[in-house]
């Protein structure tokens, strides 16, 4: 087997187990529901390339732009500092460009969020899925359309409603497809407008 590959899963499997004790902690007796509503729209752009993928190197070099939508999930804890941690649902449509195809690319991602209470930075965290029109491309294969997607981000606010954002979106199948197939690894900006 080979040892990017295994390393892959091995670091998805520790993030998907992270992300499910963080719920855990975050969901306390004191915790509330409250309604499914939007949080923030915006648009994101790639920064930069990226050669290697968590554990391995990427053969293609990839770009994406999307659209994207937050959303408040029913579920958050406020502590008596000032804190607060809460769950949020990530959306994201766009397009993935490799070296001569394009697939379109829509995401789901239910986060973990820890910030101020009066909406300060935020960070974010999450483990959900990716679909892609097209998961062949000139050099690299995704393995499937169905991919696993891990991001991790930090929002800081702007202007009134306005904020910006850093992500690290990973995408990949670890190796449910097929041995030896290879994700992306992208940093990307986003310029939010927060409801």
């Amino acid at each position: 087997m080979d040892f990017g590959h295994t390393n892959t899963r091995t670091t998805i499997a520790a993030c998907f187990a992270g992300a499910l004790v963080m719920l855990f902690l975050a969901v306390p007796r004191h915790s509330h529901a409250v309604d499914l509503e939007l949080q923030s729209v915006g648009a994101r752009l790639q920064i930069g390339e990226k050669s290697h993928v968590i554990g391995a190197l990427q053969p293609e070099s990839f770009h994406e732009y999307d659209v994207v939508a937050n959303f408040k999930l029913p579920w958050e804890h406020r502590f008596q500092s000032g804190w607060v941690a809460r769950t949020r649902l990530l959306t994201h449509a766009g397009v993935l460009k490799g070296q001569n195809q394009s697939a379109l690319v829509a995401v789901a991602i239910p986060a973990l969020v820890f910030g101020r209470q009066d909406g300060g930075v935020m960070v974010d965290t999450g483990l959900g899925l990716a679909l892609l029109s097209r998961h062949r491309f000139a050099l690299q294969d995704f393995g499937g359309p169905l991919q696993f997607a891990l991001t991790l981000g930090v929002e800081v606010p702007l202007h009134r409603h306005f904020a910006a954002a850093y992500r690290f979106m990973h995408y990949s199948d670890a190796g449910f497809y097929a041995p030896g197939t290879i994700g992306a690894d992208m940093h990307m900006v986003e310029l939010l407008y927060r409801f």
